[in-house]
Protein backbone atom coordinates (compact mmCIF):
# COMPACT_ATOMS: atom_id res chain seq x y z
CA UNK A 1 0.00 0.00 0.00
CA UNK A 2 2.74 2.49 1.02
CA UNK A 3 4.75 1.43 -2.02
CA UNK A 4 1.90 2.33 -4.36
CA UNK A 5 1.06 5.65 -2.67
CA UNK A 6 4.60 7.01 -2.33
CA UNK A 7 5.89 5.31 -5.49
CA UNK A 8 9.20 4.11 -4.08
CA UNK A 9 10.44 2.64 -7.36
CA UNK A 10 9.77 5.84 -9.29
CA UNK A 11 11.79 7.83 -6.75
CA UNK A 12 14.53 5.17 -6.49
CA UNK A 13 13.98 4.43 -2.81
CA UNK A 14 12.33 1.81 -0.59
CA UNK A 15 10.48 1.48 2.72
CA UNK A 16 13.60 0.81 4.82
CA UNK A 17 15.48 3.77 3.35
CA UNK A 18 12.55 6.10 3.98
CA UNK A 19 12.27 4.96 7.61
CA UNK A 20 16.01 5.49 8.17
CA UNK A 21 15.75 8.95 6.59
CA UNK A 22 12.80 9.83 8.84
CA UNK A 23 14.66 8.73 11.98
CA UNK A 24 17.71 10.71 10.87
CA UNK A 25 15.76 13.93 10.38
CA UNK A 26 13.87 13.39 13.64
CA UNK A 27 17.12 13.15 15.58
CA UNK A 28 18.41 16.39 14.08
CA UNK A 29 15.26 18.39 14.94
CA UNK A 30 14.03 16.68 18.14
CA UNK A 31 15.46 19.56 20.18
CA UNK A 32 12.50 21.73 19.16
CA UNK A 33 10.15 19.87 21.51
CA UNK A 34 12.26 21.16 24.41
CA UNK A 35 13.35 24.57 23.12
CA UNK A 36 10.00 25.82 21.81
CA UNK A 37 8.11 25.63 25.13
CA UNK A 38 11.22 26.90 26.91
CA UNK A 39 11.28 30.06 24.77
CA UNK A 40 7.54 30.72 24.65
CA UNK A 41 7.01 30.21 28.39
CA UNK A 42 9.50 32.94 29.35
CA UNK A 43 10.38 30.95 32.48
CA UNK A 44 14.15 31.35 32.10
CA UNK A 45 13.87 35.11 32.56
CA UNK A 46 11.64 34.93 35.59
CA UNK A 47 8.88 36.61 33.57
CA UNK A 48 6.59 33.68 33.00
CA UNK A 49 3.53 35.68 34.03
CA UNK A 50 1.61 36.52 30.88
CA UNK A 51 3.66 34.18 28.71
CA UNK A 52 2.63 30.79 27.36
CA UNK A 53 2.12 27.75 29.59
CA UNK A 54 5.20 25.47 29.35
CA UNK A 55 3.32 22.17 29.51
CA UNK A 56 0.64 23.29 27.11
CA UNK A 57 3.21 24.46 24.55
CA UNK A 58 5.17 21.21 24.94
CA UNK A 59 2.11 19.20 23.94
CA UNK A 60 1.10 21.70 21.26
CA UNK A 61 4.60 21.63 19.76
CA UNK A 62 4.50 17.86 19.31
CA UNK A 63 0.91 17.77 18.05
CA UNK A 64 1.48 20.65 15.60
CA UNK A 65 4.71 19.06 14.36
CA UNK A 66 3.03 15.71 13.81
CA UNK A 67 0.03 17.27 12.05
CA UNK A 68 2.24 19.33 9.74
CA UNK A 69 4.43 16.32 8.92
CA UNK A 70 1.36 14.20 8.14
CA UNK A 71 -0.02 16.92 5.85
CA UNK A 72 3.33 17.09 4.05
CA UNK A 73 3.46 13.29 3.82
CA UNK A 74 0.03 12.77 2.27
CA UNK A 75 -0.39 15.98 0.25
CA UNK A 76 3.15 16.97 -0.68
CA UNK A 77 4.02 13.31 -0.99
CA UNK A 78 7.17 13.80 -3.06
CA UNK A 79 8.79 15.93 -0.33
CA UNK A 80 10.78 14.28 2.52
CA UNK A 81 10.35 17.31 4.78
CA UNK A 82 10.16 17.68 8.54
CA UNK A 83 8.11 20.61 9.86
CA UNK A 84 7.87 22.15 13.34
CA UNK A 85 7.44 25.54 15.06
CA UNK A 86 10.19 27.74 13.65
CA UNK A 87 13.13 29.01 15.65
CA UNK A 88 13.42 32.77 15.38
CA UNK A 89 9.70 33.14 14.83
CA UNK A 90 8.99 31.77 18.32
CA UNK A 91 11.52 34.18 19.80
CA UNK A 92 9.90 37.07 17.94
CA UNK A 93 6.49 36.13 19.32
CA UNK A 94 7.76 35.58 22.88
CA UNK A 95 10.05 38.59 23.26
CA UNK A 96 8.65 41.01 20.72
CA UNK A 97 4.91 40.39 20.60
CA UNK A 98 4.05 39.06 24.08
CA UNK A 99 6.92 40.49 26.14
CA UNK A 100 7.45 43.74 24.23
CA UNK A 101 4.04 44.68 22.83
CA UNK A 102 1.99 43.25 25.68
CA UNK A 103 -0.09 40.82 23.63
CA UNK A 104 -1.71 37.91 25.45
CA UNK A 105 -0.86 34.38 24.25
CA UNK A 106 -4.32 34.19 22.62
CA UNK A 107 -3.72 37.45 20.74
CA UNK A 108 -0.27 36.29 19.67
CA UNK A 109 -1.71 33.02 18.35
CA UNK A 110 -4.35 35.02 16.49
CA UNK A 111 -1.64 36.89 14.58
CA UNK A 112 0.00 33.55 13.75
CA UNK A 113 -3.35 32.22 12.52
CA UNK A 114 -4.01 35.24 10.30
CA UNK A 115 -0.46 35.14 8.92
CA UNK A 116 -0.91 31.43 8.21
CA UNK A 117 -4.18 32.03 6.37
CA UNK A 118 -2.51 34.80 4.37
CA UNK A 119 0.37 32.44 3.55
CA UNK A 120 -2.14 29.77 2.53
CA UNK A 121 -3.93 32.21 0.21
CA UNK A 122 -0.66 33.38 -1.33
CA UNK A 123 0.39 29.77 -1.89
CA UNK A 124 -2.68 29.30 -4.10
CA UNK A 125 -1.74 32.20 -6.41
CA UNK A 126 1.17 33.26 -8.68
CA UNK A 127 2.00 36.00 -6.16
CA UNK A 128 4.15 33.49 -4.30
CA UNK A 129 6.68 33.13 -7.10
CA UNK A 130 6.59 36.89 -7.78
CA UNK A 131 7.56 37.70 -4.21
CA UNK A 132 10.25 35.02 -3.98
CA UNK A 133 11.91 36.17 -7.18
CA UNK A 134 11.67 39.87 -6.29
CA UNK A 135 13.58 39.96 -3.01
CA UNK A 136 17.36 40.19 -3.59
CA UNK A 137 19.36 37.18 -2.47
CA UNK A 138 21.69 39.24 -0.28
CA UNK A 139 18.77 40.75 1.60
CA UNK A 140 17.27 37.31 2.21
CA UNK A 141 20.60 36.04 3.52
CA UNK A 142 21.14 39.12 5.68
CA UNK A 143 17.72 38.75 7.28
CA UNK A 144 18.40 35.07 7.94
CA UNK A 145 21.73 35.91 9.54
CA UNK A 146 20.10 38.67 11.58
CA UNK A 147 17.62 36.17 12.99
CA UNK A 148 20.61 34.01 13.88
CA UNK A 149 22.31 36.85 15.76
CA UNK A 150 19.03 37.63 17.50
CA UNK A 151 18.84 34.00 18.65
CA UNK A 152 22.50 34.17 19.69
CA UNK A 153 22.06 37.12 22.04
CA UNK A 154 19.01 35.47 23.57
CA UNK A 155 20.84 32.16 23.93
CA UNK A 156 23.91 33.74 25.51
CA UNK A 157 21.72 35.58 28.01
CA UNK A 158 19.89 32.36 28.85
CA UNK A 159 23.22 30.58 29.35
CA UNK A 160 24.47 33.32 31.66
CA UNK A 161 27.47 34.06 29.45
CA UNK A 162 26.12 37.55 28.78
CA UNK A 163 24.67 39.80 31.46
CA UNK A 164 23.14 43.29 31.70
CA UNK A 165 25.24 46.38 32.38
CA UNK A 166 23.93 49.92 33.12
CA UNK A 167 26.56 51.62 30.92
CA UNK A 168 27.73 49.19 28.25
CA UNK A 169 24.31 47.49 28.16
CA UNK A 170 25.88 44.02 28.03
CA UNK A 171 28.82 42.46 29.84
CA UNK A 172 30.37 39.10 30.68
CA UNK A 173 28.21 36.93 32.93
CA UNK A 174 29.13 34.67 35.83
CA UNK A 175 31.30 32.19 33.96
CA UNK A 176 32.49 30.66 37.25
CA UNK A 177 29.03 29.21 37.76
CA UNK A 178 29.25 25.44 37.08
CA UNK A 179 25.96 25.47 35.15
CA UNK A 180 27.26 28.21 32.87
CA UNK A 181 30.41 26.17 32.29
CA UNK A 182 28.32 23.08 31.52
CA UNK A 183 26.32 25.10 29.02
CA UNK A 184 29.53 26.27 27.33
CA UNK A 185 30.82 22.70 27.18
CA UNK A 186 27.49 21.52 25.77
CA UNK A 187 27.81 24.05 22.95
CA UNK A 188 31.36 22.92 22.16
CA UNK A 189 30.35 19.26 22.16
CA UNK A 190 27.43 19.97 19.78
CA UNK A 191 29.91 21.55 17.36
CA UNK A 192 32.35 18.63 17.68
CA UNK A 193 29.61 16.05 17.12
CA UNK A 194 28.46 17.94 14.02
CA UNK A 195 32.06 17.98 12.77
CA UNK A 196 32.20 14.21 13.31
CA UNK A 197 28.88 13.88 11.41
CA UNK A 198 27.05 12.39 14.41
CA UNK A 199 23.29 12.50 13.89
CA UNK A 200 21.26 14.14 16.65
CA UNK A 201 24.18 16.22 17.95
CA UNK A 202 21.91 18.86 19.50
CA UNK A 203 19.68 16.45 21.41
CA UNK A 204 22.73 14.42 22.49
CA UNK A 205 24.43 17.54 23.84
CA UNK A 206 21.29 18.65 25.70
CA UNK A 207 20.65 15.28 27.34
CA UNK A 208 24.25 14.36 28.22
CA UNK A 209 25.04 17.64 29.96
CA UNK A 210 21.62 17.78 31.61
CA UNK A 211 22.30 14.34 33.10
CA UNK A 212 25.63 15.65 34.44
CA UNK A 213 23.77 18.56 36.05
CA UNK A 214 21.23 16.15 37.60
CA UNK A 215 23.86 13.92 39.22
CA UNK A 216 23.96 14.30 43.04
CA UNK A 217 27.56 15.53 43.12
CA UNK A 218 27.43 19.24 43.76
CA UNK A 219 25.35 22.35 44.31
CA UNK A 220 26.37 25.89 43.47
CA UNK A 221 25.42 28.41 46.17
CA UNK A 222 26.98 31.43 44.51
CA UNK A 223 30.16 31.17 46.51
CA UNK A 224 30.91 27.48 46.87
CA UNK A 225 29.80 23.99 45.82
CA UNK A 226 28.15 21.73 48.37
CA UNK A 227 28.95 18.02 48.23
CA UNK A 228 26.25 15.43 47.59
CA UNK A 229 23.78 17.69 45.81
CA UNK A 230 22.91 18.37 42.15
CA UNK A 231 23.14 21.50 40.06
CA UNK A 232 19.67 21.08 38.59
CA UNK A 233 16.44 19.45 39.67
CA UNK A 234 15.32 16.28 37.90
CA UNK A 235 11.51 16.06 37.63
CA UNK A 236 11.23 12.62 36.05
CA UNK A 237 10.85 11.28 32.54
CA UNK A 238 7.28 10.16 31.79
CA UNK A 239 3.81 11.48 32.60
CA UNK A 240 0.48 12.02 30.90
CA UNK A 241 0.74 14.76 28.23
CA UNK A 242 -0.04 18.22 29.63
CA UNK A 243 -3.26 19.83 28.51
CA UNK A 244 -3.10 22.11 25.48
CA UNK A 245 -4.51 25.01 27.46
CA UNK A 246 -4.45 27.35 24.46
CA UNK A 247 -6.43 25.10 22.13
CA UNK A 248 -8.44 27.32 19.73
CA UNK A 249 -7.52 30.44 21.73
CA UNK A 250 -6.46 31.95 18.40
CA UNK A 251 -10.13 32.50 17.53
CA UNK A 252 -10.64 34.35 20.80
CA UNK A 253 -7.58 36.50 20.15
CA UNK A 254 -8.87 37.69 16.77
CA UNK A 255 -11.65 39.61 18.51
CA UNK A 256 -9.02 41.71 20.26
CA UNK A 257 -8.56 45.22 18.99
CA UNK A 258 -4.78 44.75 19.03
CA UNK A 259 -4.75 42.07 16.36
CA UNK A 260 -6.70 44.16 13.85
CA UNK A 261 -4.89 47.41 14.66
CA UNK A 262 -1.95 48.77 12.64
CA UNK A 263 0.54 47.24 15.07
CA UNK A 264 -1.20 43.90 14.65
CA UNK A 265 -0.82 44.07 10.89
CA UNK A 266 2.88 44.79 11.37
CA UNK A 267 3.21 41.64 13.48
CA UNK A 268 1.23 39.62 10.93
CA UNK A 269 3.39 40.90 8.08
CA UNK A 270 6.59 40.05 9.97
CA UNK A 271 5.38 36.53 10.74
CA UNK A 272 4.35 36.04 7.14
CA UNK A 273 7.62 37.42 5.80
CA UNK A 274 9.84 35.26 8.00
CA UNK A 275 7.83 32.10 7.38
CA UNK A 276 7.50 32.71 3.66
CA UNK A 277 11.19 33.14 2.93
CA UNK A 278 12.35 30.61 5.49
CA UNK A 279 10.10 28.02 3.84
CA UNK A 280 11.17 29.02 0.33
CA UNK A 281 14.85 28.82 1.27
CA UNK A 282 14.48 25.47 3.02
CA UNK A 283 12.50 23.87 0.21
CA UNK A 284 14.95 25.15 -2.39
CA UNK A 285 17.88 23.73 -0.40
CA UNK A 286 16.21 20.34 0.01
CA UNK A 287 15.20 20.34 -3.67
CA UNK A 288 18.82 20.84 -4.72
CA UNK A 289 19.98 17.92 -2.57
CA UNK A 290 17.17 15.59 -3.65
CA UNK A 291 17.38 16.38 -7.36
CA UNK A 292 14.00 18.14 -7.63
CA UNK A 293 15.39 21.10 -9.60
CA UNK A 294 15.02 20.73 -13.36
CA UNK A 295 17.37 21.97 -16.11
CA UNK A 296 15.61 25.36 -16.18
CA UNK A 297 16.06 25.86 -12.44
CA UNK A 298 12.39 25.22 -11.64
CA UNK A 299 11.64 23.32 -8.45
CA UNK A 300 9.25 20.43 -9.06
CA UNK A 301 6.05 20.25 -6.98
CA UNK A 302 7.04 23.24 -4.81
CA UNK A 303 3.40 24.41 -4.90
CA UNK A 304 2.27 21.33 -2.95
CA UNK A 305 5.08 21.68 -0.41
CA UNK A 306 4.37 25.35 0.29
CA UNK A 307 0.65 24.69 0.55
CA UNK A 308 1.26 21.86 3.01
CA UNK A 309 3.57 24.15 5.00
CA UNK A 310 0.99 26.93 5.20
CA UNK A 311 -1.78 24.54 6.27
CA UNK A 312 0.60 23.33 9.00
CA UNK A 313 0.96 26.91 10.26
CA UNK A 314 -2.81 27.34 10.51
CA UNK A 315 -3.14 24.01 12.34
CA UNK A 316 -0.28 24.87 14.70
CA UNK A 317 -1.83 28.18 15.74
CA UNK A 318 -5.10 26.42 16.54
CA UNK A 319 -3.50 23.84 18.84
CA UNK A 320 -1.46 26.47 20.67
CA UNK A 321 1.99 27.15 19.19
CA UNK A 322 3.72 29.60 16.90
CA UNK A 323 4.34 29.44 13.17
CA UNK A 324 5.11 25.97 11.84
CA UNK A 325 7.68 25.90 9.06
CA UNK A 326 9.81 23.50 7.03
CA UNK A 327 13.10 22.62 8.72
CA UNK A 328 16.45 22.83 6.97
CA UNK A 329 17.48 19.81 9.08
CA UNK A 330 15.40 17.83 6.59
CA UNK A 331 18.54 17.82 4.45
CA UNK A 332 20.00 15.21 6.82
CA UNK A 333 17.19 12.80 5.96
CA UNK A 334 17.55 13.52 2.25
CA UNK A 335 21.26 12.72 2.46
CA UNK A 336 20.27 9.45 4.15
CA UNK A 337 18.19 8.56 1.08
CA UNK A 338 14.75 10.04 1.85
CA UNK A 339 12.87 10.94 -1.34
CA UNK A 340 9.15 10.79 -0.51
CA UNK A 341 6.55 11.86 2.02
CA UNK A 342 7.10 8.57 3.84
CA UNK A 343 10.06 10.29 5.49
CA UNK A 344 7.72 13.02 6.79
CA UNK A 345 5.28 10.39 8.03
CA UNK A 346 8.01 8.70 10.09
CA UNK A 347 9.07 12.05 11.59
CA UNK A 348 5.48 12.80 12.65
CA UNK A 349 5.00 9.39 14.25
CA UNK A 350 8.26 9.68 16.21
CA UNK A 351 7.26 13.08 17.57
CA UNK A 352 3.89 11.71 18.72
CA UNK A 353 5.70 8.96 20.62
CA UNK A 354 7.41 11.70 22.68
CA UNK A 355 4.19 13.16 24.12
CA UNK A 356 4.86 11.68 27.57
CA UNK A 357 8.26 13.35 28.06
CA UNK A 358 7.01 16.63 29.59
CA UNK A 359 8.71 16.05 33.00
CA UNK A 360 12.01 15.57 31.19
CA UNK A 361 11.49 18.80 29.27
CA UNK A 362 10.93 20.77 32.49
CA UNK A 363 14.10 19.26 33.99
CA UNK A 364 16.52 20.60 31.39
CA UNK A 365 18.72 23.39 32.85
CA UNK A 366 18.20 26.70 31.07
CA UNK A 367 21.93 27.14 30.60
CA UNK A 368 22.07 23.99 28.47
CA UNK A 369 18.90 24.90 26.57
CA UNK A 370 20.58 28.23 25.85
CA UNK A 371 23.60 26.44 24.44
CA UNK A 372 21.37 24.68 21.92
CA UNK A 373 19.89 28.02 20.94
CA UNK A 374 23.35 29.47 20.28
CA UNK A 375 24.19 26.42 18.18
CA UNK A 376 21.04 26.95 16.09
CA UNK A 377 22.09 30.60 15.72
CA UNK A 378 25.34 29.43 14.10
CA UNK A 379 23.32 27.55 11.47
CA UNK A 380 21.43 30.75 10.62
CA UNK A 381 24.50 32.97 10.38
CA UNK A 382 26.80 30.75 8.31
CA UNK A 383 25.05 31.55 5.01
CA UNK A 384 26.42 35.13 4.95
CA UNK A 385 29.26 33.86 2.75
CA UNK A 386 26.83 33.98 -0.19
CA UNK A 387 26.06 37.69 0.22
CA UNK A 388 27.28 39.88 -2.67
CA UNK A 389 30.09 41.51 -0.70
CA UNK A 390 31.58 43.14 -3.80
CA UNK A 391 28.45 45.28 -4.26
CA UNK A 392 28.02 47.52 -1.22
CA UNK A 393 24.53 48.52 -2.39
CA UNK A 394 23.52 44.88 -1.88
CA UNK A 395 25.64 43.98 1.15
CA UNK A 396 25.05 47.11 3.28
CA UNK A 397 21.28 46.59 3.75
CA UNK A 398 21.99 42.92 4.51
CA UNK A 399 24.47 43.90 7.22
CA UNK A 400 22.02 46.48 8.55
CA UNK A 401 19.43 43.74 8.98
CA UNK A 402 22.00 41.56 10.75
CA UNK A 403 23.11 44.11 13.32
CA UNK A 404 19.81 45.87 14.04
CA UNK A 405 17.87 42.74 14.93
CA UNK A 406 19.92 41.86 18.03
CA UNK A 407 20.65 45.50 18.94
CA UNK A 408 16.99 46.58 18.79
CA UNK A 409 15.89 43.18 20.13
CA UNK A 410 13.40 42.96 17.29
CA UNK A 411 13.30 40.92 14.08
CA UNK A 412 10.59 43.16 12.60
CA UNK A 413 12.65 46.32 13.17
CA UNK A 414 15.62 44.75 11.42
CA UNK A 415 13.55 43.72 8.40
CA UNK A 416 11.89 47.12 8.15
CA UNK A 417 15.12 49.12 8.40
CA UNK A 418 16.85 46.89 5.84
CA UNK A 419 14.10 47.32 3.25
CA UNK A 420 13.87 51.08 3.78
CA UNK A 421 17.65 51.42 3.40
CA UNK A 422 17.67 49.20 0.30
CA UNK A 423 14.93 51.27 -1.38
CA UNK A 424 16.64 54.60 -0.56
CA UNK A 425 19.99 53.34 -1.85
CA UNK A 426 18.41 52.31 -5.16
CA UNK A 427 16.63 55.66 -5.53
CA UNK A 428 19.70 57.78 -4.77
CA UNK A 429 22.02 55.66 -6.92
CA UNK A 430 19.72 55.92 -9.94
CA UNK A 431 18.73 52.24 -9.92
CA UNK A 432 15.08 52.71 -8.99
CA UNK A 433 13.79 51.68 -12.42
CA UNK A 434 15.63 48.36 -12.19
CA UNK A 435 14.33 47.55 -8.71
CA UNK A 436 11.55 44.99 -8.32
CA UNK A 437 8.10 46.42 -7.37
CA UNK A 438 7.93 44.13 -4.35
CA UNK A 439 10.80 46.09 -2.78
CA UNK A 440 8.78 49.32 -2.89
CA UNK A 441 5.73 47.61 -1.44
CA UNK A 442 7.67 46.19 1.51
CA UNK A 443 9.60 49.47 2.03
CA UNK A 444 6.38 51.51 2.18
CA UNK A 445 4.82 49.03 4.60
CA UNK A 446 7.98 49.26 6.71
CA UNK A 447 7.77 53.06 6.88
CA UNK A 448 4.13 52.80 7.87
CA UNK A 449 5.02 50.31 10.62
CA UNK A 450 7.22 52.97 12.27
CA UNK A 451 4.62 55.70 11.94
CA UNK A 452 1.79 53.95 13.76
Amino acid sequence: MMDKYFEYKKHKTNFRTEVVAGVTTFLTMAYIMFLNPFILSGEFAGTEKGFFDFGGVFTATIVATALACFIMAFYGKTWPIGLAPGMGINAFVAFGVVGGMGYTPAEALATVLVAGIFFLAISLTPIRAWIINSIPKSLKLGIGAGIGLFLAIIGLEIMGVVGDHPVTLVTLGDIKNPLVLLGCLAFVVMIVLEKLKVKGNIIIGILVFSIIAWLPMWEWTGASIKDGASLARFNGVFSAPPSMSYLFDAFEGISSGKVLAASGFTVIFTLFFIDFFDTAGTLTSVANVSGKVDSKGKVQDIEKAMLADSVGTVAGSLVGTTTVTSYVESGAGVKAGGRTGMTSLVIGVLFLLCLGFAPLATSLPKEIDGAALVYVAVLFVRNITDIEWNDIAESAPAVLAMITMPLTYSISNGIALAFIAYALIKILSGKASKTAPAIWVVAVLSVLSFSV
